[in-house]
């Protein structure tokens, strides 16, 4: 499966998308029930949509979006449904260049500054990483790439069910890297 996505990560980048499995008739077919190939963890980041990067059809990933792809109780149950209910073999953490919630966590640390509202919540989550790249915006969302994934393959509903991979999605570029 992740060479699937790579191949389409490459035809993004390059230029040659595909859009496949995007017409009414597979809608309509799709509308019986799903059996996405991955899901994918990703940040909430407009210019990071996975089915586009990755060039896939509907129905071919189940998507989790997060500020910075931090994980939370809620989040975590969502990663687990792909692999216990629908038996999605792969998950990916997928981070990205030029993060702005890492980029506010950072800052705010840096500064010793309370956000508004949740998040603080953001920045707690990101503080590790933030701890172990002295605040540098990029290493940053490495390390917590890193983690996460440390964290997803820790998880019992998932620890031989599904393959937990991250990757690096490069803005300047469009191209994914793995990371792990």
């Amino acid at each position: 499966m992740w060479a699937m996505l790579e191949q389409g990560n490459r035809r993004w980048a390059g230029g040659t998308s595909r859009r496949p499995r995007q017409d009414p008739a597979w809608r309509r077919r799709l509308a019986a029930g799903q059996s996405p190939q991955a899901v994918v963890l990703s940040c909430i980041d407009s210019r990071v949509p996975p089915e586009v990067v990755f060039d896939v059809g509907i129905g071919d990933l189940l998507v989790v979006r997060t500020a910075a792809h931090t994980l939370d109780a809620l989040v975590t149950a969502a990663v687990q449904y792909g692999p216990q209910a629908l038996r999605a073999p792969l998950v990916v953490v997928l981070g990205h260049q030029h993060c702005g919630a890492v980029t506010a966590a950072a800052r705010a640390l840096r500064r010793g500054e309370t956000l508004p509202g949740e998040l603080p919540r953001i920045v707690a989550a990101l503080e590790p990483a933030y701890a172990t790249c002295d605040g540098q915006v990029e290493p940053m969302v490495r390390a917590h790439i890193l983690r996460t994934v440390a964290r997803l393959r820790a998880d019992p509903l998932l620890y031989g069910t599904a393959t937990v991979i991250g990757a690096y999605y490069a803005l300047d570029t469009g191209l994914v890297s793995r990371v792990t």
